[in-house]
């Protein structure tokens, strides 16, 4: 264990970074642990080594703040402790349990900062299986971090402005886009009007997106339905309906992608209590707007408890940050709290808009057959939840997982979660949000079964 007590930051994303700023400026010198190789987050990656590409090209529009936050987090250099490539798997009572470099260290902390992010949220469709199809953020990170395509053909689906943005990044890349396909219908939209005189900027560049994906003749889809990858061991098609039309596409690599879901495990085994959220259609651990968790010493930033991108994010983890200083009886500036605060109400109006211009297609699980594998890692399959459902008469997801094995694979259902529930309500034809959720528990991921002398040394 640590010899004395200090701040813990999880998570060195942009939520992460600006904490990190915060609490060394009030004088603290907090921990900063980060799953990746180097700050940043998944939004802001960067690449495990040089590759000649300049800021402009990795990040685009956002290449300044990208390089703020970089650039700001190196300054911090002695007066953090920044422990990259570690994994923390466990949350309680005032510790964390971390793997580092093959070891498991017991980090006690005065403070926890949870920044843990988002992953991609999808649906299984059939054929989702298939080698060739990726998560549109590992499509990103692939090109991002990799300089790399997911093939030489490829077709994005699934809503949301990320299926624009990474489309739009393959194309400006070089890459042939045979199609954009987007679940949410044309007439959803108009929701963004609403929101175009208080951030114009951002649905302008949204415009511009399509606007240059449409002059390059890529076909643009809305309003699909019924989506299935071909290909015998690899993919090779996808088919869809849209317009009324059954239609097929050829291709060799697809980014898929429903929106994203937080991180929230940590959040789970820390204690806190949660909410269904019916804009995020999730339940999220509960916080207040200076981002104070129902948890004392446990604080929520960036997407971890909610989506709500990058800006926000940042705001996030300087209020929590703010919020674990006036805790310690630290002096911190009202207006500064005060302004944040309003800030992250204003991005979440906002988002609320985002949310009903891209609507998640809850209605796709009644199209399940019955050979889809729902739980990739278990293998379980569309019949196996429907017969267990019947047969057992459940109506409660941590239920479903018991019977059927649902969740209980390598992702501890952060893949098939989502899924799992909204079949589950569907099938029992009851309200998402009665249905439950997962409960997280350690290791919130794979760890090693064994340890070397060494390393069994260290964890003692």
């Amino acid at each position: 264990m640590t010899a004395r007590a200090r701040p813990l930051i999880i998570g060195a994303g942009p939520a992460g970074i600006r904490a990190a700023q915060t609490l060394v400026a009030a004088g603290l010198a907090p921990i900063v642990v980060d799953e990746g190789a180097a700050c940043g987050g998944q939004i802001y990656r960067q690449p495990p080594v040089a590759d000649g590409r300049d800021g402009r090209a990795l990040y685009g529009s956002e290449a300044a703040k990208a390089e703020r936050l970089h650039r700001g987090f190196a300054d911090l250099a002695g007066r953090i402790d920044y422990l990259p490539n570690a994994l923390v798997w466990n949350l309680l009572d005032g510790t964390a349990d971390v793997l580092v470099q093959g070891a498991s260290r017991r980090i006690v902390h005065d403070g926890v900062i949870l920044a843990t992010g988002a992953t991609d949220r999808v649906l299984p469709v059939p054929g989702w299986t298939l080698p060739g199809v990726f998560t549109l953020g590992g499509a990103q990170i692939a090109l991002k971090a990799q300089g790399c395509a997911i093939g030489s053909r490829v077709v994005f689906v699934g809503t949301g402005p990320l299926l624009y943005l990474v489309a739009w990044q393959y194309m400006k890349a070089g890459v042939e886009i045979a199609a954009v396909l987007d679940a949410a219908p044309a007439a959803a939209r108009l929701a963004l009007l609403k929101g175009l005189a208080s951030f114009p900027a951002i649905i302008l560049r949204g415009i511009r997106f399509v606007a240059d994906l449409r002059l390059r003749r890529v076909p643009l889809y809305q309003g699909v339905t019924r989506l299935r990858f071909e290909g015998a061991s690899r993919l090779s098609a996808i088919s869809f309906e849209a317009a009324g039309r059954s239609r097929s596409v050829d291709c060799d690599g697809v980014g898929y992608g429903l929106g994203l879901r937080s991180e929230t495990q940590l959040a789970d085994l820390s204690g806190c209590r949660f909410e269904f959220s019916p804009r995020d259609r999730a339940w999220l651990p509960v916080r207040d707007a200076a981002s104070r968790s129902t948890v004392q010493g446990v604080y929520l930033a960036g997407d971890g408890a909610g989506i709500a991108g990058a800006d926000a994010a940042e705001r996030a983890g300087e209020r929590a940050a703010l919020a674990l200083c006036e805790d310690r009886g630290l002096p911190v500036d009202a207006s500064r709290a005060a302004q944040l605060e309003a800030e992250l109400a204003r991005i979440g109006h906002f988002r609320s808009l985002l949310e009903r211009a891209f609507p998640f297609p809850a209605h796709w699980v009644r199209d399940l057959q019955k050979e889809t594998h729902v739980c990739r890692c278990e293998e379980v399959r569309v019949s196996t939840v429907q017969a267990v459902i019947e047969q057992f008469g459940i109506t409660e997801l941590n239920r479903l997982k018991a019977v059927s094995r649902v969740g209980m694979g390598r992702c501890q259902g952060r893949i098939c979660g989502t899924a799992a529930a909204e079949f589950l309500a569907a099938d029992a034809g009851l309200p998402i949000d009665r249905v439950g959720r997962l409960r997280a528990q350690p290791p919130v991921k794979p760890l090693p079964l064994s340890l070397d002398d060494e390393h069994a040394e260290a964890a003692e």
